[in-house]
């Protein structure tokens, strides 16, 4: 204990020893001590020396830092010292004023090799790591905490190696991701950074990160913490999700199928004082619109970007984002950042642009947001960053947007052209002629994306004229460009205004008869381009090769003066075809060229090197080695090429119109289609009213069963009980009625008979019809050319056969019944014939009855016993006389009963005819012969006739 209240700062006599003895001997003491508390106070000293001799330290006594940590895990006192130390030995956030004079003469380099160092002992053996992560796990806070340190300053050290480690390790992400959950925020903020180095640039712990949550959980801390107003939290969960999505399309994809991108929109809710933004609010919004951008970048897979596009519009992000852009008191760097955040969301998608198209800024009297951002771009007091994002925003606005475009140059044209209020138009060309060679530049990089690939707007930007001053006739817009260009302006402004003609004259061999009736043009080209000029002139000799090729390869030949083939011969002899081709060269071997075609966005350090647009790049690729082909090209070789392109033309020509007619065939195609769907659904319907009659069929067969039961039951019952009915009342005029009830069902039935008999021929001629029908079909399906529907149709066909054979199976069925019905009618006669007989009889009985109740009265007189046990049977006989009331009363119903039924068969009947008739119909809509029912029924009586006549010559 004297040597720990040595190495503690307690007095002691003798000399000191030094720092590497007194690390060596708490080595020692740690790895040889039986007691916890020897071990814990060696440990703790090693942790107060560990930032002063950190070198010592961790040569010494890391081996035996690691195994405290596997062995004394039970004790948390001494495992969170143990990793205070290696945090100590490992981070290079030393304090200033913990280091001594030696340490300040140290370079930072010296300490990051250090740290470096010391990271890739520790983690040579991966088992350090996974334990490392056990103990992440620990709800210790004394534990919890400098795990999460130290695992997070091993990722800063040695990144790609230990997140190998942590990824093989099993639900190493997993145990991570708890610390978001954790409800004390230091572990959680701390957890926060941990994940950031964590998932910097490896994609697999990226996804895996996602799909465990993240985004919930990271926007629920940004909600908390109050969004924007949020302190520094908020803007390390911002970094962690830009490392979730950045250049990740599956998180991305995971990230807009959540609905989260809906849930960005309160971020940007910022209220009407803008007054005293902090610094710390500045950078947190700054970060937001960042991850915006990240999502609908143009690099991006256009898919993705334009559902996400289409996403926050619908959440109405979009309209917020336009809210601050036409917001005042606004910081200038959030201002452009949401310049550029919005001009990304509008790209490329019809929709949003429509709608930036209409946002109005709130002045008096209002002015579209595009009017007011280009009075920005062309004015020359605005900062550099402003201008360009300005410029970027206009770009996207007009990128595949042929509507927007054609408003654009509808402003600059005579017919549209408004004098009480400033227009777009009107913007550019005064940006296009000013004195700042950087409006020049913007105005002209603007005009070209009106134009880009829109060759009908080429030409009506060829009728703009304007006024160069007070008595002067008008010109072109075309000739000031050039006359500018003559001039000999700045290179700014010469580089602009030839990006600017090269995209007009493109593909528009209108525009460049036009640019060649000029006769100054075409010597101020090739003197341009034959000149030996310093450095900054090449750029502008190219660009000149290039327009002067332009001019070449789109000659239409019109004007005799400058054909193709003396603008080559002109070429030969003023400047020499490889010194045109080397010029001609200059533009892609410069650097700013490089810079420019890497990203569609303006990213210029300076104004002096805004010189290539990206989409001016792209034509120049596209150009450059097709225009060093036409030059060397001979007159045969043009004439053959003109041919060839003639060919082309009517190659195109005759695609375009079997295109037409595969058009056209699809559309019929399309009808068929529908047609067959309409056939499918009557199909189905039809299916479903057959099914319906098979099942009320089922039913009459049902319920006339039970009536036939119920009348032999009927019959029976009048045989046993006909004195009782004599008795009660029943009298013949009934049994008269019945008959003659039953005679009418017998005509029925007979004229129902008849009608199914007319049924069953029309649905024979029918069947007859079908089976033609059906060859012909095939052979015209045969013959057809293998349409695509004709097997469709077919199964249509034959589904309606078996749909008929069907109905007349169930027409034959109730033939059937309906004879069996006739036959119990003419069974039931006789028993109501007997009836009278049975009530004949009954008068007898009765008679032979009171005969013998006469007899047994006077025995009765003697027995009273049995007088009593006959009143018993008598008031049993009145109660059986009212059940059979009962019994006649629900026969009666019965045969009413009957009688509906009956009347229900007919109206089955008719629906059956006018189903008949239906397909009847379709048939003749398909195109097939199909008699009348008229027809039919002639053709059967005569049929009939012809037959009589033969039976009367026999």
């Amino acid at each position: 204990m004297n040597f720990l209240r040595g190495v503690m700062g307690g007095p002691s006599a003798g000399p000191q020893p030094s720092g590497a003895d007194t690390i060596q001997k708490l080595c020692d003491r740690v790895a040889s001590s039986t007691l916890l508390d020897d071990r814990r106070d060696a440990v703790r000293a090693l942790k107060a020396l560990s930032k002063k001799y950190r070198l010592e330290v961790g040569i010494q006594a890391m081996e035996h830092l690691v195994h405290v940590l596997q062995t004394d895990r039970s004790d948390s006192e001494i495992i969170g010292y143990a990793l205070d130390t290696l945090y100590n030995v490992i981070s290079n956030d030393l304090e200033e004023e913990e280091q001594d004079d030696s340490e300040e003469e140290n370079s930072p380099k010296q300490g990051d090799d250090l740290g470096s160092q010391f990271t890739e002992i520790f983690i040579k053996q991966p088992e350090n790591v996974t334990l490392l992560l056990t103990l992440v796990e620990e709800f210790d806070f004394h534990v919890r905490w400098p795990g999460v340190k130290l695992l997070t300053s091993l990722l800063k050290q040695q990144g790609p190696q230990v997140q190998q480690i942590i990824l093989v390790s099993p639900m190493g992400v997993s145990r991570l991701m708890d610390l978001l959950a954790d409800s004390r925020e230091v572990i959680r903020n701390d957890g926060v950074l941990l994940l950031q180095q964590l998932t910097k640039s490896n994609a697999a712990i990226q996804k895996i990160v996602a799909f465990e949550n993240a985004f919930e959980r990271l926007l629920d801390i940004v909600t908390e913490e109050g969004n924007s107003d949020g302190g520094i939290v908020v803007e390390d969960c911002l970094l962690l999700l830009q490392n979730l999505l950045k250049n990740n399309n599956s998180n991305q994809n995971f990230f807009k199928e959540g609905s989260y991108i809906q849930r960005m929109k309160p971020w940007f809710e910022v209220g009407d004082d803008n007054c005293g933004w902090s610094a710390q609010k500045v950078t947190n919004l700054h970060l937001m619109l960042q991850l915006v951008r990240v999502l609908v970048s143009p690099t991006n897979p256009p898919g993705a970007t334009t559902s996400c596009q289409k996403a926050m519009f619908h959440c109405g992000l979009l309209q917020q984002l336009c809210t601050i852009l036409m917001a005042t008191g606004v910081p200038a760097d959030i201002l452009t950042e949401t310049i550029n955040t919005v001009s990304e969301v509008i790209r490329g998608c019809q929709m949003n642009q429509d709608y930036f198209a209409s946002v109005n800024a709130p002045s008096n009297p209002p002015r579209p947001a595009i009017v007011v951002l280009l009075m920005s771009m062309v004015n020359e007091r605005q900062p550099f960053v402003l201008r360009c994002a300005v410029l970027y925003c206009f770009q996207c606005f007009l990128y595949k947007n042929h509507k927007g475009q054609g408003e654009i140059v509808s402003t600059l044209l005579p017919s549209t052209i408004d004098g009480s209020s400033v227009s777009a138009g009107q913007l550019l060309c005064g940006g296009l002629f000013s004195t700042d060679s950087l409006s020049n530049w913007c105005a002209a990089v603007a005009l070209a994306h009106a134009l880009q690939e829109n060759a009908a707007l080429k030409e009506q930007l060829l009728r703009v004229q304007l006024a160069t001053s007070i008595g002067n006739p008008p010109v072109s817009l075309l000739q000031q460009c050039t006359n500018i260009l003559s001039q000999g302006s700045k290179v700014q402004t010469r580089v602009g205004l030839l990006m600017l003609l090269c995209t007009w004259l493109s593909n528009c061999s209108i525009a460049v008869t036009h640019f060649l009736h000029n006769p100054a043009n075409v010597p101020f080209l090739t003197g341009q381009i034959a000149e030996n000029l310093g450095e900054e002139e090449q750029l502008v000799q190219g660009l000149c090769a290039l327009l002067l090729g332009i001019s070449i390869y789109y000659n239409d030949n019109s004007l005799e003066n400058y054909r193709k083939e003396k603008l080559k011969q002109l070429i030969e002899k003023r400047i020499g075809r490889e010194n045109f081709v080397e010029k001609l060269g200059f533009i892609s071997k410069h650097e700013l060229y490089s810079r420019a075609a890497q990203k569609p966005q303006p990213g210029f350090s300076s104004p002096e090197h805004m010189m290539f647009d990206h989409e001016f790049t792209k034509l120049v690729k596209e150009l450059e080695g097709v225009i060093s082909k036409a030059i060397y090209k001979s007159s045969e070789e043009d004439k053959k090429e003109e041919e060839v392109k003639k060919t082309l033309e009517q190659h195109d020509n005759i695609v375009t119109h079997y295109k037409k007619v595969i058009r056209e065939q699809d559309q019929e195609l399309e009808e068929l289609k529908q047609q067959v769907s309409t056939l499918k659904s009557q199909n189905e319907q039809l299916q479903v009213t057959v099914t319906q009659q098979v099942s009320q069929i089922q039913q009459h067969k049902d319920q006339y069963n039970l009536l036939k039961v119920q009348l032999g039951k009927d019959t029976q019952h009048h045989n046993s009980h006909g004195d009782t009915l004599q008795m009660n009342g029943i009298q013949l005029e009934e049994v008269s009625k019945l008959r003659e009830e039953l005679e009418d069902w017998r005509n029925r039935h007979e004229q129902l008979q008849g009608q199914l008999k007319e049924k069953d021929a029309v649905i024979e001629n029918l069947k007859s019809l079908q089976v033609e029908m059906g060859t012909e079909q095939s052979s015209q399906l045969s013959s057809s050319g293998g349409m695509e529907h004709s097997a469709e149709l077919q199964k249509e066909l034959e589904l309606l056969r078996t749909q008929i054979q069907l109905q007349a199976a169930e027409i034959s069925k109730l033939q059937t019944e309906n004879q069996k019905l006739q036959a119990t009618n003419t069974a039931i006669d006789p028993a109501l014939g007997a009836s009278g007989a049975v009530a004949s009889r009954s008068s007898e009985k009765e008679g032979r009855l009171l005969q013998e109740l006469g007899e047994l009265q006077s025995e009765v007189k003697a027995l009273s016993e049995e007088k009593a046990s006959l009143q018993q049977q008598l008031d049993s006989s009145s109660s059986t006389v009212a059940i059979l009331q009962d019994e006649k009363s629900k026969l009666q119903q019965e045969v009413a009963e009957a009688k509906k039924e009956q009347d229900d068969l007919l109206v089955l009947l008719a629906d059956q005819d006018q189903k008949l008739s239906a397909l009847r119909s379709k048939l003749k809509d398909l195109g097939m012969p199909v008699e009348d029912e008229d027809d039919i029924e002639s053709g059967d009586q005569a049929d009939e006739d012809e037959d009589g006549d033969e039976e009367e010559q026999d």
